[in-house]
């Protein structure tokens, strides 16, 4: 496995858990302002508006409540958070980690929901090296970046994770559709790379539904039902995923044709949106807030006393970021800069984590556990292990 060296740093001015958005001059921080210095600057790129704000949301709550568990500390060093808004664009996203990177000076980035806005970022980090530890995106078109690192999985794993698993589990072809961008395309490839050599067969030829105009899945629903499809696998999220399920039930097919899906599709609040349509649906995912561990034993209690909510996947994710970060930093002595942090990164080794061990791969990815989920009066339970994806 490839060994890589990656700079990654944090430092900069405050003292305990501070929450703003810090002005500064132009220039990058050079590694001599941080070896004597005990703090460290954190950016956080999340969306704080548009259609992505939810997952921001929990991305910004996981990490935060790492560090305030810790008394506002990550590896001994007092911690500045400063917030970037990520929007929903790949331009706003873009501008708001050249912000952190130029003006606020941080030396270390985390968050970013949109693969849209880590592709455009990506010369970004690699240039300034200004290391991303990113707790969501993660495009299989990212490789062979020395300065980003995710916390997450790639986009084709969650269909990867269920492929095997249907093709022994449902007697008969299966319907796939998902909404048309490159998510979508990903998850799809993703199941069929290893759907396909297990044996199983697929309805017809897959089906892209127009993203985000796409209201109406009654005519899609009808395709469904006359294609002799004795199960579907689909990809949503965001309120199309609340859509899809409330119709799939109208429609009838709920109950019929066994719904199969990346967790996306009844994560975080798009499950309350659905109600009882969701019932019975089976997912696939890194995470679910059920899992029995010490560590999620510890963190989800602790996520649903502060917020008000279990947590969820992109949340667990953001918490393993601070936990990265605490453990690189940490490692990396007096001598807190981007190339001695980074390089500790890349020695973490195994994290004791919510969803259960896992460790970095030559591409940054993490090596992990993944789960089958069925809801379950409202709630997504664990049904059994689909093993672990990221070698």
């Amino acid at each position: 496995m490839r060994q890589r060296l990656r700079p990654v740093g944090l430092i900069a001015a405050g003292a305990g858990l501070l929450l703003a958005t810090a002005c500064g001059g132009s220039s990058l921080r050079s590694d001599s302002d941080s070896k004597n210095d005990t703090s460290a600057k954190i950016g956080l790129l999340v969306p704080r508006s548009g259609i992505y704000k939810a997952l921001g949301d929990d991305i910004k709550n996981g990490f935060e409540l790492y560090v305030k568990e810790r008394g506002g500390k990550l590896g001994g060093r007092n911690v500045e958070i400063v917030v970037a808004d990520e929007g929903e664009t790949a331009d706003s996203g873009k501008a708001a980690a050249e912000k952190l990177v130029k003006q606020d000076r941080v030396l270390a980035v985390s968050g970013v929901v949109s693969s849209a806005t880590i592709n455009g970022a990506k010369d970004l980090f690699e240039t300034s090296k200004v290391p991303l530890v990113g707790s969501n995106a993660s495009p299989t078109t990212l490789t062979r970046a020395q300065y980003i690192w995710r916390t997450s999985y790639v986009n084709d794993e969650p269909g990867k994770a269920l492929g095997k698993h249907i093709a022994k589990k449902v007697d008969g072809p299966v319907f796939l559709i998902a909404a048309g961008y490159q998510a979508g395309k990903d998850e799809i490839e993703g199941f069929k790379s290893t759907f396909l050599p297990a044996g199983g067969k697929v309805a017809g030829a897959e089906v892209y539904t127009p993203f985000p105009q796409t209201k109406n899945f009654q005519p899609y629903l009808a395709q469904i039902e006359k294609s002799g499809a004795r199960a579907v696998f689909c990809f949503y999220a965001g309120g199309a995923a609340v859509d899809f399920v409330k119709q799939y039930k109208d429609f009838g097919l709920a109950g019929k044709i066994p719904l199969y899906a990346p967790g996306f599709l009844t994560e975080g609040g798009v499950l309350k949106g659905q109600g009882a349509a969701a019932n019975g649906i089976l997912t696939s995912l890194n995470y679910s807030a059920d899992l029995d561990n010490a560590a999620n034993k510890a963190f989800a209690p602790a996520y649903r006393s502060a917020y008000g909510s279990a947590p969820t996947t992109y949340a667990m994710a953001s918490w393993d970021a601070a936990h990265v970060l605490d453990k690189a930093i940490s490692a990396a002595g007096g001598t807190v800069t981007p190339a001695t942090v980074n390089a500790a990164i890349g020695k973490v080794g195994v994290i004791d984590s919510p969803r259960g061990s896992w460790r970095f791969n030559s591409d940054g990815t993490p090596v992990q556990p993944w789960y089958l989920r069925e809801v379950k009066q409202g709630a997504n339970t664990v049904t059994a292990d689909l093993g672990r994806l990221g070698d």
